[in-house]
């Protein structure tokens, strides 16, 4: 699988060391982005990091489009990742909104037992989702999303 297909294609399956290394892939360009800004900037100061005028405006771009391919590339891999756990993508919406939608509900609701009890079924989703996702092993062989990622191409069973 290329570059390509691993970080901007739905389709197919893949192990859990690629979704990791997805993950580790877009922390360093995170990392590298920020350090180049922050260069380019000259430092944290807010007058410099606000105005939109000359290298701002070239950073603030970027890392909208930093933005937007990262989360399109997590969605593909978290998709792809369903997909070796023989499960529908879809579940990634769950996943991906349940904990802020529990988590979210104090500002609307106050303080009740009924945020607390959100709030806990938020977390629940956020460490479920991390389990399916980053922890648990896709299903041994073929299934209806392709071949097993981890069998060799071409393997006899």
């Amino acid at each position: 699988m290329d570059w390509t297909t691993l970080l901007f294609s739905f389709q197919g399956r893949i192990n859990r060391a690629k979704y990791w290394l997805v993950g580790l892939l877009n922390v360093a360009v995170w990392v590298v982005f920020g350090s180049i800004a922050l260069i380019w900037l000259g430092g944290l100061d807010p007058d410099n990091l606000f105005r939109f005028a000359g290298g701002a405006l070239l950073i603030w771009a970027v890392a909208i489009a930093l933005s937007i391919a990262g989360t399109w590339a997590f969605l593909a891999t978290g998709i792809k990742r369903l997909h070796d756990r023989d499960k529908s993508g879809w579940w990634i919406v769950l996943f991906w909104f349940g904990p802020g939608l529990g988590g979210g509900s104090g500002t609307a609701m106050g303080d009740s037992s009924a945020n607390l009890a959100l709030s806990l079924i938020g977390f629940g989703i956020a460490v479920w989702g991390f389990v399916e996702l980053g922890c648990l092993r896709g299903t041994r062989g073929p299934n209806q999303y392709g071949p097993d990622p981890l069998e060799p191409q071409g393997a006899v069973i």
